[in-house]
Formats: C-alpha cells, structure tokens, sequence
C-alpha cells in the first residue's frame, strides 16, 4: 500500500484504499461497495463510494507504480494482449453497448475493456487497461455527461487501444520482450504494423483463411505498353490460404512438442514452422507505404514464419500463429511463446471470480477505472505473494 498508493495525496483517501482492498481479497461472493463493507470492521458505505465513484485521486500514477513493480517481478516471457467484457443491464453504465460479450459468447449488453498483461510460465498479470468506447457514445453528450466521460475520449478500435496501452508502458521504461495476441488481433493487418512499426517482436493467432505466399515466390513486373500507367509489380500465382500451405507439406513434416507440464501430465501436439509472406490488399498497402518512403516499391512482401499446429487424431490443423521473431528461433520456442497465453485466462477467472473485477455497480468513468485500478493493486499483492513462495 504505502510503495503502489503513494501518489494519492491523502492520508484519508490511502486508509480507504487499503480498506477496499481488504474488501477486495476477503472471502464473500460479492465484492462490490455495500457487501464489502459490510464485512469490514472498518467499513463504512458511504466513504467507499465517494472513495471510488466521486474522489479525484488519479489512477494513472498507481498504475505505473503496479506494473513497475511487478514486470521485473514477473520477469516475463511476453506480455498478452486481449479484451474481457462485463455485462450489464441497462444503458447508463459507461460505454455499455450491444455488442459481442465473451462472457456470454454472444452479442449481448456489456462493456469491454482492453488489457495488456506481463506473463511468464510461474506467474502474470496486467499491467494496464483501457475501457473501450463504441461509437454510439461518440455523439451522445447526455450519457458522456452523466458518466463522466472526458471529451478527449472518443472511438477507438481495440487493436489501436492496445497499442496504446504498449505506447503508454514505453513512455514509463517498459518494453516487452515478445508481445502475444489471440486472432481477434493477430488477424490485423494494421496491428501488426504497428508493432512491426515500434520493434516489437510478435507471436500472434491468426485464422486459417489468412493468406500468404510461400517465401521463395517473387514479384514480376508486367511489360507496359506505353499507354496509361505503369503496371505494378506483383506475385503470378494467388495467395493460398494458411490452411492449404501448411496440409500441402503433409501430416510428416509436423514434429512433436512438449510446451509446459498441464494438470494432467504434458502437454504436446505436433507443429511446423514455415516461411511465408502474408498477402491480401491491406498487407500490400501497407507494404508499399513503408517502402516507398524509403525508395521504389518492388512489390516484395514482407516475410515472416507460420506456425501450425497439427494434432494427433485431428484430420486437419488447429492452430495457426504468425510471427516476425528471427527465423532461426526454435521451434519449440515458438510454441512456448504461442501457447504461453493462457496465462491471461488465468488472470481473468481470479479477477473476476476471486477479486470482483465485473462486480463494480458504479456508472462513472472515474468509478470505474478506480474500480479496475484497485482490483489490479489487489491481484498484484496475490501475484506478489505467489512468487515470494515459489522463491
């Protein structure tokens, strides 16, 4: 409390801190203000809420000190990105809207938040978060009003939230090592330029009608006639979905890997790495634009490794991940690193489950990104605490 909370300039508003904390860890099913307080011998209703839903302690300075705390605790082997909703009745809770809520795994009324978490095989957890605000709240001053919204705040996909969030962690020292993503961003063009664009090295899930060519297929230029423009370079064969590149090797050129002790026994499938490059017209575009700010584009596609993962007993692949570490990279590494996500669902469950995170009954902005910055404070003592005995 006295290293993460330091920043809050109170010593009144710090005494609550620790006490919501408290609340947040004891046992109790429900973790929101009133139970909570409830349960404390210090607890008192009313300066909770005005603690979380009205004070004007700034989250942002604990959170920085919780990720500088815990990544070099954490010592991690990535960082994950990924979203979990919340759902909620009604339409006044910041930035609900109908759409897709995982919770439920259908659309449904819910909000969405953004995480970005460190992760290692014994340990993880999130470092930032960013609420994410659909756009029918772009233009709707009565409910941005009454929740609280700043006016800055506007739409932003996901991918570009989590790209922010690494932006943000840069700006306090905090780089990741590799950054893992699920297919929800991996499938995205622009945010694996972006990452590409910042240095970052990725292991992202892709689906398998992504595109690609083989490694070795080169561009050729079409001869012009001399009338209208100049033919661009391109590929003579179509790009062949990932699925098709990885079956047209065989069921033999995948080889067995063992990625991590389950609870179960070990856990293994068969994998191959290939050398592809990834196509489509956003790919291309994209691949153009960073040539041609640095001389003539030869219509050459950027070329990364496809890992796949092939099953005992499935009749076709189940997974598919791109990735722009070094070819050389063992294979093994890669699924480490590709399969080292679940670490987030782990975070997750105790943060929902154990910790109340999607228990928070306030509307506000500012309510809520308390809420999420106190749950944070309270799953990285836990963390903490996990590792001193694991040491």
């Amino acid at each position: 409390m006295a290293y993460v909370f330091a920043s809050v300039p109170r010593k009144d508003q710090r005494a609550k801190g620790d006490c919501y904390l408290r609340g947040l860890m004891l046992d109790g099913r429900r973790k929101s203000i009133q139970p909570m307080a409830e349960r404390l011998p210090d607890g008192n209703e009313q300066n909770l809420q005005q603690f979380v839903n009205q004070s004007t302690w700034d989250p942002v300075p604990v959170q920085r000190r919780i990720a500088e705390r815990m990544v070099p605790q954490v010592s991690p082997a990535a960082w994950a990105v990924d979203d979990v909703s919340f759902p909620k009745d009604g339409k006044m809770s910041v930035a609900v809207a109908p759409q897709y809520c995982g919770a439920l795994g259908k659309q449904a009324n819910c909000q969405v938040a953004v995480s970005v978490h460190a992760v290692s095989d014994a340990a993880s957890c999130p470092v930032q978060w960013r609420l994410f605000v659909p756009q029918e709240w772009v233009d709707d001053s009565a409910r941005r009003r009454k929740t609280g919204i700043p006016q800055e705040i506007g739409h932003r996909e996901k991918w570009r939230l989590a790209l922010d969030i690494i932006d943000e962690l840069a700006g306090w020292g905090l780089l990741p090592p590799v950054l893992v993503a699920d297919a929800g961003y991996g499938q995205n063009a622009d945010f694996r330029d972006g990452l590409e664009g910042r240095g970052i090295r990725y292991v992202v899930a892709v689906r398998s009608d992504v595109t690609a060519h083989p490694h070795d297929a080169e561009p050729v230029t079409p001869l012009w006639s001399g009338n209208g423009r100049k033919p661009q370079p391109r590929y003579r064969d179509k790009p062949s979905p990932v699925a098709a590149l990885a079956t047209g090797h065989g069921r033999q050129a995948f080889t067995e890997v063992t990625w991590r002790e389950g609870s179960r026994g070990p856990m293994r499938s068969h994998f191959l790495a290939l050398r592809v490059r990834p196509a489509g017209v956003r790919v291309r575009r994209l691949a153009r634009a960073a040539t041609a700010r640095d001389g003539c584009w030869d219509g050459v596609l950027p070329e990364v490794t496809l890992l796949v993962e092939w099953p005992e007993g499935a009749e076709a692949p189940t997974g598919y991940w791109l990735t722009n570490l070094p070819a050389s990279t063992a294979v093994a590494e890669l699924v480490r690193l590709a399969k080292i996500r679940w670490r987030i669902e782990h975070d997750y469950r105790e943060l929902k489950h154990g910790l109340g995170l999607d228990h928070f009954e306030g509307r506000s902005w500012t309510g809520w990104h308390h809420h999420v910055t106190l749950v944070t404070a309270a799953h990285a003592f836990l963390t903490e605490q996990r590792l001193v005995g694991l040491r």
